[in-house]
């Protein structure tokens, strides 16, 4: 349930029910003037993309390209680097199988530093009956050694991605946690159960860097931490829905050092939430005979 949004223009194609097209253009500034001002929130400038979606029976695919434009300053003169995201994602559902996976490249340049970095991930998952169901996958995002002393960017970022929805429900690695840090490396089990109004799911995710950790010159251990995610709900209606859910990060010693505090403190996370999602009007003209 996040709110993001954005300002800009999108043009949608359908040429027909198997195809799609969508092209989105957006330019920020400070507020209406006549002159022109550096932008001054930290955010992009300018974007521009292009998105298709295609379905083949079992399949469907969609690729991406993505053209962001990040401000930054050249002594008292701002100017404007673009990155591009570049990828696809195809998933594969047959009766109770459902296989997707994802790749997408990363390059340009932000603030005159190139960008070199890259993202993997696929995901299968099964229903083993009507109540139970289960899956696997895996996701890499590329990173940066804390020993490279290079400008590049190798880390992979998400850019404006969805938090909770992606490496845990309590955000240690997701949106804004990637600029110029060690990547991550995270594979992830489920198991789901739905019966009548009630469903549960379990979720534990295995953490692990993409590149080297360092402390005080030594190489450290790439493993993480485990996270276990649960969650349970009623629906009580059929537009009220009362759900809640408790995390429990089991951190590592190399977790205390790219995220500081104690691991030993109990890094645990908990919400209750009731959605409340009402029709509250709609019409059907009737065909006219």
């Amino acid at each position: 349930m996040q709110a993001r949004s954005h300002d800009a223009f999108l043009l949608k194609f359908n040429p027909n029910s198997k195809n799609k097209f969508h092209l989105g253009l957006a330019l920020n500034a400070n507020k209406e003037t006549n002159f022109q001002e550096d932008y001054t929130v930290p955010q992009y400038k300018s974007f521009q993309y292009l998105w298709y979606h295609t379905d083949f029976n079992e399949f469907n695919l969609s690729v991406l390209a993505l053209n962001n434009g990040m401000p930054y300053l050249v002594d008292t003169e701002e100017k404007v680097d673009y990155s591009q995201t570049i990828g696809t994602r195809l998933v594969y559902k047959k009766n109770k199988l459902n296989v997707d996976g994802a790749a997408y490249l990363q390059t340009g340049k932000i603030a005159t530093n190139s960008v070199s970095a890259h993202y993997f991930s696929a995901n299968v998952n099964y229903k083993i009956n009507t109540n139970f169901n289960t899956g696997l996958g895996f996701e890499v995002l590329s990173g940066k050694d804390q020993n490279d002393t290079s400008t590049d960017v190798k880390s992979f970022n998400p850019l404006y991605g969805t938090n909770h929805k992606f490496n845990g429900y309590m955000d240690y690695f997701y949106v804004g946690n990637h600029a110029n840090s060690i990547g991550l490396n995270d594979i992830y089990v489920n198991l789901g159960y739905e019966k009548n109004k009630f469903f549960a799911k379990v979720t534990p995710h295995y953490f692990a860097s993409a590149a080297s950790i360092y402390n005080a010159g030594e190489k450290q251990d790439n493993y993480l931490g485990t996270e276990v995610d649960v969650t349970c709900g009623y629906k009580m209606y059929d537009y009220v829905t009362v759900e809640g859910g408790y995390s429990q990060m089991f951190a590592s010693s190399s977790m205390e050092i790219i995220k500081t505090g104690n691991k030993n403190a109990g890094n645990n996370w908990a919400f209750l939430s009731i959605k409340i999602n009402p029709n509250l009007f709609s019409y059907k003209a009737e065909a006219k005979q």
